[in-house]
């Protein structure tokens, strides 16, 4: 379908950001025009609290700028991708961006060489409340701050150390070629995003030949793979060592502020209750009658033939009545995301595939939808509208040097309006195989958020560590490992193979190591927040503080202040876990 032949109710409304394309390119002209004179800032910033204010706002009011031209070129360009008009916009735009991120590269060395008894003074200045937080996170990086000219080394060494990365991505992405396979006479294509449907057909032997097939091609590139990976692990800890971190682990968990002992702790607690999942994966195995279950099972729906079809205007009730859990003014904020423009719902030649939440600060949020009329989608538009909520509240609370929040929290929001839609579902549905269906969805979601990224979490973090002891480490060495975590995660119904132990081989999260943690971290805080909503009368209001904060503390912090610890959230999500497969038991045997 045409983009043109779209009702605009179903559009999002981009001109809320610039109402022209003339307006952008005028914003754009303007901005353009100021980088000359960026360099002016650094002449008086630092001379007193007032300079420092003057100088600051200056600097981001064009990162304001800067964003607000990026986005609205981008979002016009994942509208259709084919109009020649936004992808120069978008090429443009970060070009631009480039420029002025160079123009202001100085900002951050520049408020390092300040004595730390002056930047405590800035600190503390009632002018610079609003850059309070970013003042005191740059104090706080100082100690791994080196000398100009080894900081300049190792800008230089950083562009070495991401080849791994890139020869990851030529060989995952570019030189990839899986062989076709036969099955029933007929060839069988297979390609990554081909491959996950594949094992979510219910012909087993077709699961099992993608399986076999897809890792084959790991199984012949395993050297390579293993020497590239070991040498981004080498990367990670070199950088370490150079900006005096005790570890690999602990350099990346530096910029959220969190200790090791949160990831330490997410281990203890995933292994403590590791059972649950055993319990799950032979109640799978029941399931399905099988005698062996393989790895090529964990991902088939275990109910068949539903097809229940669902409206855009299904969802839109089915979500608001979910989250009127969270008050009045939520869901009012909410509906507005429906009706006022926030949402470009459904699928057009040359749009981009998948779904997003993004904007500028300043206007409402927007949300890129491929919207299909099922169940998968109404959750989807659940998970997505959860970030907008967040990035409102946050923007409509926090100044703009303080409204964007990391990654470590972002995927809070998200989930819980995902769990909610689940409550809602099991409360209200009655129809029984839709019961079954999301309860499943929703305990796969446990296994894959929470336990599989807490898998992950825990291979990279013993490679890392044997590295750092002295240890050889080789593609045998990788293989074992991860095939042994497998066998303590999946438990004795799962057959143990050496295909599986090939995974690690695939994974390009493991190219940003000691990021995956966080989606189980994110999922464990959302399913103790939605616990906490059903107990705790004070809990919709502290929810409503973790959203409004935006960026303005460190997200344990944010989380802390909403009631939620990180050790007692992984807790009290596999609580939750082992209520809902308990649930699913009865359900099933009965």
């Amino acid at each position: 379908m045409k983009r043109s032949e779209t009702d605009s109710r179903f559009k999002w409304r981009l001109e809320d950001i610039f109402e022209t394309n003339e307006a952008w390119e005028k914003e754009f002209s303007e901005l353009e025009a100021r980088i000359p004179s960026i360099s002016l800032i650094k002449e008086h910033l630092t001379d007193d609290a007032q300079s420092m204010k003057k100088g600051l706002d200056e600097i981001y009011d064009i990162y304001f700028h800067m964003e607000r031209i990026f986005t609205y070129a981008k979002m016009r360009q994942d509208e259709d991708g084919s109009v020649s008009l936004y992808q120069g916009m978008t090429q443009r735009a970060g070009s631009l961006m480039v420029k002025v991120s160079s123009a202001l590269a100085f900002l951050e060395p520049m408020l390092l060489k300040l004595e730390d008894d002056r930047m405590k003074t800035f600190i503390e200045a009632p002018e610079l409340k609003e850059y309070s937080f970013e003042l005191r996170n740059i104090l706080r990086k100082k100690q791994h701050v080196l000398s100009e000219e080894s900081e300049k080394l190792l800008s230089e060494a950083d562009e070495i150390a991401r080849g791994s990365r890139e020869i990851f991505g030529m060989l995952d992405n570019v030189d990839i070629s899986f062989r076709p396979f036969e099955h029933e006479g007929k060839d069988i294509e297979l390609s990554h995003a081909r491959y996950m449907s594949l094992l979510q057909d219910q012909d087993r032997e077709l699961r099992k030949k993608a399986f076999d097939n897809y890792y084959g091609y790991f199984r012949d590139h395993i050297n390579t793979l293993a020497a590239t990976y070991l040498s981004s692990v080498r990367s990670d800890i070199f950088f370490a060592k150079a900006r005096n971190y005790a570890s690999a682990l602990e350099n990346a968990l530096f910029q959220d502020n969190v200790s090791t002992e949160v990831y330490d702790s997410l281990l203890r607690k995933i292994h403590e209750n590791m059972g649950l999942l055993h319990d799950y994966v032979a109640l799978r195995k029941k399931i399905l009658g099988v005698d062996e279950l393989h790895m090529y099972d964990i991902y088939v729906p275990l109910v068949r033939d539903f097809n229940n079809s669902y409206t855009f205007e299904d969802a839109e009730k089915m979500i608001l009545e979910a989250l009127k859990v969270l008050g009045e003014d939520y869901t009012d904020t909410a509906r507005h995301a429906f009706t006022d423009g926030w949402m470009d719902v459904y699928e057009n030649d040359g749009k981009r595939s998948g779904a997003y939440s993004w904007g500028v600060y300043g206007t409402h949020p927007f949300m890129l939808l491929n919207t299909r009329e099922d169940l998968g989608s109404v959750f989807t538009i659940a998970h997505e509208l959860g970030h907008s909520m967040h990035t409102y509240y946050s923007n409509s609370n926090q100044p703009y040097p303080t409204a964007g929040y990391t990654i470590f929290v972002a995927e809070v929001a998200s989930t819980v309006n995902e769990i909610l839609l689940t409550k809602y579902l099991m409360r209200t549905v009655k129809d029984p195989a839709l019961k079954v269906y999301v309860l499943n969805h929703y305990i796969d979601q446990f296994r894959t958020t929470v336990f599989r990224q807490t898998q992950f979490a825990e291979f990279e973090k013993i490679v890392h560590e044997e590295i750092e002891k002295g240890n050889a480490m080789t593609a045998e060495g990788l293989c074992s490992l991860y095939g042994k975590i497998n066998a303590d995660y999946y438990g004795p119904s799962m057959e143990e193979d050496d295909t599986i132990a090939l995974e690690w081989a695939r994974i390009p999260h493991f190219y940003s190591a000691f990021y995956v943690y966080k989606y189980a971290v994110g999922f464990s805080c959302a399913s103790a927040i939605v616990r906490k909503l059903e107990t705790d009368p004070g809990m919709k209001d502290r929810y409503r503080r973790f959203l409004s904060a935006g960026g303005s503390d460190y997200p344990e912090n944010i989380l802390r202040d909403a009631g939620i610890e990180v050790g007692e959230a992984v807790e009290l999500c596999m609580q939750e876990f082992g209520a809902a497969l308990e649930e699913y038991k009865k359900i099933c045997e009965g």
